[in-house]
C-alpha cells in the first residue's frame, strides 16, 4: 500500500512532506504533489507534516477523493496524465484552495 495526496494539496503544494520523506518519493507537478506508489515505503512520515491534511494512507482515503488514486498512480509511467487529470478534477469540483501563510 502507499500514501495518496488528495484535493487539499491542489494549488497549495507545501513541501513540508517532501522535506521529511526518507526515500524522496514525493514529486511536484503543475498544481499538486504526488507520491510515487512504487517508491513509497509506507513510513507515514509525510502525513503529519502536511499543513492542509492532504495525505492519507490509500485504505483511509475519503471516498470523495478516490480520483486521486489514479492521479498518484500515474507516477512514474504516465506522468503526462497528471496535470490534465488534476486540472479536470479542479474544474469539475470548482477547487479554489487558498494559499497558506
Amino acid at each position: 500500500m502507499t500514501y495518496i495526496i488528495a484535493e487539499p494539496c491542489i494549488d497549495i503544494q507545501d513541501r513540508s512532506c517532501v522535506d521529511v520523506c526518507p526515500v524522496d518519493c514525493i514529486h511536484e507537478f503543475g498544481r499538486i504533489l504526488v507520491i510515487d506508489p512504487i517508491e513509497c515505503i509506507d513510513c507515514g512520515a509525510c502525513e503529519p507534516e502536511c499543513p492542509v491534511e492532504a495525505i492519507f494512507p490509500e485504505d483511509a482515503l475519503p471516498e470523495k477523493w478516490t480520483p486521486f488514486v489514479k492521479i498518484n498512480y500515474a507516477y512514474p509511467d504516465k506522468t503526462e496524465e497528471i496535470n490534465p487529470l488534476v486540472d479536470a478534477y479542479a474544474t469539475e469540483h470548482d477547487v479554489k484552495n487558498e494559499p497558506i501563510d
